[in-house]
């Protein structure tokens, strides 16, 4: 008999109509492309500089998070992508194996740039600063096997505090592994609410060399990160933006995907933003983002898409702006409820969603919610709290 959770993913997929499914794992077995892909590219694609890492690559690099089959990756490199992002916690840890063994298998490790990343959130229940810096540096280790790599380009911390950021156990562990030469350069993925003053901090200090951070159209109007993202640019630090498609659905339109081209090109415009790191997981997809990475000029299609007024209602787009949790009469921990419903209903990635519900502590966690009949909580930003809390009722209680 099917479980209660799993009935409910599929009365949510089916609902949501939105979700797409981690595609099965298949072998390296030569890939049999259309004609127009098999093609070799005729024009040059647009490569910056990673701050000052020295590292140089096109604009357009791939997010490997929610991919399942090998062969994109595969393709993704001979189509001309050379910088590839992982975690140590993507499919608890396949994710990092199937990159690894792509690679490997086509034997381009001098060739391509690894980024992969340890969650913070993990760390806080370490009680010694130096537990935390043996925690960081065995991630490290099993990262570098999953991956078959004696390096990786680019470590980060995942979702940092800012306490964690500054922790001297967390801090000994990064310059440790840089000085091991397990890892060239040292960084921090960050989509929280204090992301800009993240950015702004970073770039003062100098520490780390590296910063991944949700960037997209619907933060059109969010000038304290644009121009975080900006100094830290200027400092020296290599910016990569992840969350460019903004989840990739536009809710309100039963469904109707986002211009992705449209919302890449309106991300890489800002010259400050070395690389994008969309998450894609089929040919097609990789096909149309990998596009972008010639030009930047829009489109009409492209120039009407991004010229909605509601737009921002229209996709609902959770910015991690934490303006909703003083409005819970319970402090939940709303935004990372928000983030888990994009990985399960936008990505369809149930594993990585039960993941990050599983990374909030108990007292602001989703069971807080079990006995509101209403949501009070409200956004700025025109997403659903209340409906999105649901869905997650639904599948998680």
């Amino acid at each position: 008999m099917a479980s209660k959770e799993n009935l409910s993913r599929r009365k949510f997929l089916s609902d949501t109509g939105g979700a797409l499914a981690l595609t099965p794992m298949m072998g390296l077995n030569r890939l049999d492309l259309p004609a127009s892909m098999a093609a070799a590219q005729s024009k040059t694609m647009i490569t910056r500089k990673l701050g000052k890492t020295g590292i140089e690559i096109p604009i357009i690099s791939m997010g490997v998070m929610n991919a399942g089959n090998p062969a994109v990756i595969q393709e993704s490199f001979k189509q001309g992508v050379r910088f590839f992002d992982t975690a140590r916690s993507y499919q608890r840890g396949r994710n990092e194996e199937m990159l690894g063994r792509v690679i490997r298998g086509l034997n381009v490790r001098n060739q391509v740039y690894i980024q992969t990343k340890a969650n913070a959130p993990l760390l806080t229940r370490l009680a010694s600063a130096e537990r935390r810096k043996r925690a960081l540096l065995e991630e490290l280790d099993k990262s570098l096997a999953a991956l078959q790599t004696d390096y990786v380009d680019i470590f980060l911390l995942h979702a940092p505090s800012n306490d964690q950021i500054n922790d001297s156990g967390v801090r000994e562990a990064l310059t440790e592994m840089k000085k091991q030469k397990k890892a060239r350069h040292i960084g921090f993925a960050t989509h929280a609410g204090a992301r800009a003053a993240q950015l702004n901090a970073a770039a003062k200090e100098g520490f780390f060399e590296t910063i991944t951070v949700s960037v997209n159209f619907t933060m059109a109007q969010d000038t304290a990160l644009l121009n975080a993202v900006r100094n830290a640019a200027k400092a020296g630090i290599g910016v990569i933006a992840m969350k460019t498609q903004a989840s990739g659905i536009v809710r309100r339109l039963a469904g109707a995907p986002v211009n992705h081209t449209a919302a890449l090109k309106w991300v890489l415009r800002h010259q400050e933003i070395a690389t994008a790191i969309p998450g894609y997981t089929n040919f097609d997809h990789m096909k149309e983002n990998i596009s972008v990475a010639f030009g930047l000029d829009y489109t009409d299609e492209e120039r009407k898409f991004l010229s909605n007024r509601n737009l921002q209602a229209l996709v609902q787009f959770c910015r991690q702006c934490e303006t909703c949790v003083p409005t819970c009469p319970k402090g939940v921990d709303i935004p990372t409820l928000m983030r888990t419903h994009m990985y399960a209903a936008q990505y369809g990635n149930f594993v990585h969603a039960r993941e990050t519900l599983d990374e909030i502590a108990a007292d602001v966690g989703l069971q807080n919610c079990a006995n509101c009949s209403e949501c009070r909580a409200k956004c700025a930003s025109c997403v659903g709290i209340a409906d999105n809390i649901r869905d997650l009722k639904a599948m998680y209680l």
